[in-house]
């Protein structure tokens, strides 16, 4: 699929989405409050750093912008790039493919092998790592946390994950 094939894609989707009710109106979207995100992030390189891990870790709106952020001590400069795209993913991507990390994606694509994610993994900021979690209320996908340093994308993940158990009864 070429890239104006996926933009289109994706608008599409996007707009398909929508009902008239909304399209005279405006459109509310829940977000994590902002210290429930720093609370989060620093839960998740806490986690990390507990295992002798050094992380960065941010969250992201359901549209992808970057609301908290920590890089841990001694965490290198290409952990926030990392971070970064896995929560992209995990916020925009994975909710659409009905998956809840991009741990379930990469695991997915595993075990079909020939399937291509050339096109998607072309798009800026798509990660298919293990370490990306959609942030979930109330059924509704808010947003996502990436966490990137640990020595294997799976620890990524059990950092995110404790990171979201610790905040998860105050998001409703």
């Amino acid at each position: 699929m070429k890239p104006d094939d996926l933009k289109l894609f994706f608008l599409l989707l996007a707009l398909g989405g929508a009902n008239v009710a909304t399209a005279q109106g405006l459109v509310g979207a829940k977000h994590i409050s902002s210290a429930l995100a720093h609370e989060a992030v620093g839960a998740a390189v806490a986690a990390c750093a507990k295992n002798g891990y050094t992380v960065t870790a941010i969250i992201v709106s359901s549209d992808g912008v970057r609301q908290a952020m920590l890089r841990g001590d001694g965490a290198a400069v290409h952990t926030l790039d990392s971070a970064y795209a896995k929560a992209y993913t995990a916020a925009s991507l994975a909710p659409v493919r009905k998956e809840d990390s991009t741990k379930a994606i990469s695991e997915r694509i595993a075990k079909t092998p020939g399937v291509s994610t050339a096109g998607l993994a072309s798009l800026p900021y798509i990660n298919f790592t293990p370490g990306g979690v959609t942030i979930m209320a109330g059924g509704e996908a808010i947003g996502g946390i990436g966490v990137g340093g640990a020595p294997g994308g799976n620890f990524d993940d059990d950092c995110a994950r404790a990171a979201l158990a610790q905040i998860r009864d105050r998001m409703k």
